[in-house]
């Protein structure tokens, strides 16, 4: 069977987008399917048409730059249509059996038109709704004419495609209720690779020491600092903390959107020698940043997109065995077993946070069951074997159509 996977970006770009792909992409392979791998324009820093990336092969799309591209508002239509163009060339080349195009919308129309012109059934992977996102980044406001028309175009592809399938329980009935048959929408989870973690090792002391951390206990988030992520509500609940603990400090590791605006809260809120900012660094160091950390912490916002997607983070902290608390939104409560494998707290309730996080800092005696049970559910459960032997069902249900 060969698929040709047609993406928004790949590898070597980090993000949770870019892992689950490559982890997809690897794990069919390991079944035996043959996995062809086209990007959209927007494979940022890109100017070859080909590119091996970690064993994986990707076709590239040039920028297009047609009339599209110069008049106003037409810029994702111009995405589109060079899309489309370079999906004609590549399917000519690898002769796929199967068109699965993954999230935003923007790769869907091309694979529905190009699928059409040459019998090909297609698949829509959907891994959060481009609306949602748009709004939370601010060039979209809920319910404007922008954000009703993104939603008509995601509705329109789930109509006209072969199958959806999504990554969570949230996104699936959110669809449905879209008046899609629930037959056409499968659940492919987030899952980790279980082989590449390790239960946390002992902290680098001399790295600790370097970062103003040695003798405290460290609360930690490792990532990009997006509005939704709620690190502003960390921020508000570090006083409550300290003035339980006055050893606990505060490390992020990572940048984004937010960056200056935690960085100017700090220095309002007068923690800022409490908050250690360290910046992005390499992938390959990231594991020794995770090992001085003591408890993450995932204070998502209550919002449409963190109701209803769930992330890779929690499951990252549970194959490593990690502590971690996470607000009660519905994309951790769908991962989360509470008490169980993390902590849950009231999502925008400073206070909240800092209860969770003193009482889980006072009962060591609960830490070994939490750092057992969420391995064993990565191990049994979230794991990318399970999850890709979902896509079979899939496969064979458009292939017979």
């Amino acid at each position: 069977m060969k698929i040709l996977h047609i993406l928004d970006h790949s590898i070597p770009l980090h993000s949770g987008y870019t892992f689950r792909t490559a982890a997809i992409l690897r794990e069919q392979r390991t079944r035996g399917w043959q996995t062809f791998h086209l990007t959209s324009e927007k494979q940022i820093g890109c100017v070859v048409s080909e590119e091996d990336v970690d064993g994986l092969h990707f076709y590239r799309t040039p920028r297009y730059e047609g009339l599209l591209r110069s008049l106003p508002g037409m810029s994702h239509f111009a995405v589109m249509a060079g899309l489309t163009q370079r999906l004609r060339e590549v399917v000519s080349l690898v002769k796929p059996d199967i068109l699965h195009a993954h999230s935003p919308v923007l790769n869907a129309l091309p694979a529905l038109r190009v699928g059409r012109e040459v019998g090909l059934p297609v698949v829509y992977e959907v891994r959060a709704f481009w609306e949602d996102a748009a709004a939370d980044h601010g060039t979209t406001s809920e319910g404007s004419l922008r954000y009703r028309l993104t939603r008509a175009m995601e509705t329109h592809a789930f109509r006209n495609v072969d199958a959806v399938t999504t990554i969570c329980e949230g996104l699936r009935a959110d669809i449905v209720a879209r008046g899609i048959p629930a037959g056409k929408v499968t659940v492919i989870p987030n899952a980790v690779d279980v082989e590449k973690f390790s239960v946390g090792g002992l902290p680098d002391e001399a790295l600790k020491a370097r970062l103003g951390l040695a003798g405290a206990r460290v609360l930690g988030f490792i990532g990009s600092f997006y509005a939704y992520e709620g690190l502003d509500l960390l921020l508000s609940a570090v006083p409550r903390m300290l003035a339980g603990a006055p050893d606990v400090r505060v490390l992020l590791v990572g940048g984004g959107p937010q960056d200056a605006a935690l960085q100017q809260q700090a220095h309002e809120l007068g923690i800022a020698d409490k908050v250690v900012f360290a910046g992005r660094v390499p992938h390959g160091e990231v594991s020794a940043y995770y090992d001085l950390v003591d408890i993450l912490v995932y204070p998502r916002h209550s919002m449409r997109l963190t109701e209803l997607v769930t992330p890779l983070k929690p499951l990252e902290a549970m194959a490593q065995g990690r502590l971690f608390v996470a607000s009660d939104v519905g994309g951790h409560k769908e991962l989360i077993r509470d008490g169980e494998t993390g902590v849950l707290f009231r999502a925008g309730d400073a206070q909240s946070l800092a209860g969770t996080v003193l009482n889980l800092l006072g009962s060591p005696e609960l830490w070994p069951a939490l750092r057992r049970a969420g391995r064993q559910y990565v191990d049994t459960e979230r794991n990318w074997r399970v999850s890709v032997a979902r896509y079979q069902d899939v496969y064979d249900r458009v292939r017979a159509r």
